[in-house]
């Protein structure tokens, strides 16, 4: 769905990974890629959802000439294995993933590029492991705390009310009163006919508000399960994370550059939490608001700033 909002002219050109592979995790495979420079800037890719998986496209918004860059799909979703499991599936698990990836690799500081709840699982990181951080590209910031889910689940209708209609739409009257535990109990049915459902119903109204340009968008297939049911599992978990455990700690990173590009009128995460992110990060960070955006990572004005933050870091 991504590729609809790409804009070519400032895009690299498409590049295919010079290595990929399975990182063996006990139940999980995790999958990775290597493309671009081996010798260049190392930097980890880190995709969003939870649950939503890496695309092609996200290989063409780093210089090949001037970047090594890593890739991978978190546990349960895109290629890895086993798809859409919900076990052994937390926010310090996947941190443990990230650290086996960068040891395997023989890495040893990475560039944290990450978007929504990229955003989240690099900011995570970086307070885990400080020490193999250079720098951080986030963009559309969400740190896993309560309030900006029940955005996402209440409030985020305001702006697109007939996406919110066909969300809650899917469920029974009464199922509406815990929207998050009622799609919660419908991804993981094992009845692929109401699982899927479910899925497809969360998927597409989180893509149908994902633009400045309000439009209805189906989203089906793999890729709407393993997005909405892992999506699902980490809220309703509080993102596997203690209250206020970024803001909390960002002490931690403030010592490191950081870049965060925030659309204007991203109404899945808005810029607030953006505002007082760079705030509390102090001099070390700098905060771009692209005025005429909202969360995609390929709309117009995003997709450009995150480069030439690549370039500046």
């Amino acid at each position: 769905m991504a590729n609809a909002f790409i804009q070519e002219r400032e895009l690299f050109p498409p590049v295919m990974p010079f290595q990929s592979g399975f990182l063996n995790r006990n139940k999980h495979e995790i999958y990775y890629e290597q493309c671009g420079n081996r010798s260049g800037q190392p930097v980890l890719f880190l995709h969003g959802g939870p649950g939503a998986g890496t695309a092609p496209a996200h290989r063409r918004l780093f210089d090949p000439k001037r970047f090594h860059v890593v890739l991978f799909d978190q546990r349960g979703c895109g290629q890895s294995r086993p798809y859409g499991s919900l076990d052994d599936n937390s926010t310090d698990i996947l941190i443990d993933d990230m650290e086996a990836i960068r040891q395997s690799l023989d890495i040893d500081k990475f560039i944290l590029f990450g978007g929504s709840w990229g955003s989240t699982l690099a900011l995570a990181y970086a307070i885990a492991y400080p020490e193999h951080v250079s720098g951080l590209i986030l963009r559309g910031i969400f740190l896993g705390t309560r309030p900006e889910v029940d955005w996402f689940l209440h409030d985020m209708g305001r702006f697109f009310p007939e996406a919110y209609d066909k969300f809650i739409g899917h469920l029974d009257p009464g199922e509406r009163i815990d929207l998050l535990t009622s799609y919660f109990n419908r991804l993981v049915d094992t009845n692929p006919a109401v699982h899927q459902k479910a899925a497809e119903a969360w998927a597409s109204y989180e893509t149908s508000c994902s633009t400045l340009r309000a439009g209805d968008r189906h989203v089906g297939g793999n890729g709407a399960l393993t997005m909405a049911r892992i999506e699902a599992y980490y809220f309703i978990n509080d993102c596997f994370m203690p209250e206020n455990h970024i803001m909390d700690n960002v002490g931690r990173v403030s010592h490191l550059p950081a870049i965060i590009v925030q659309g204007r009128h991203d109404v899945i995460c808005p810029p607030v939490t953006a505002c007082k992110l760079a705030a509390k990060w102090g001099e070390n960070a700098k905060l771009q608001i692209i005025d005429a955006a909202g969360h995609s990572t390929f709309e117009s004005g995003i997709a450009h700033a995150l480069m030439a933050a690549l370039e500046e870091i």
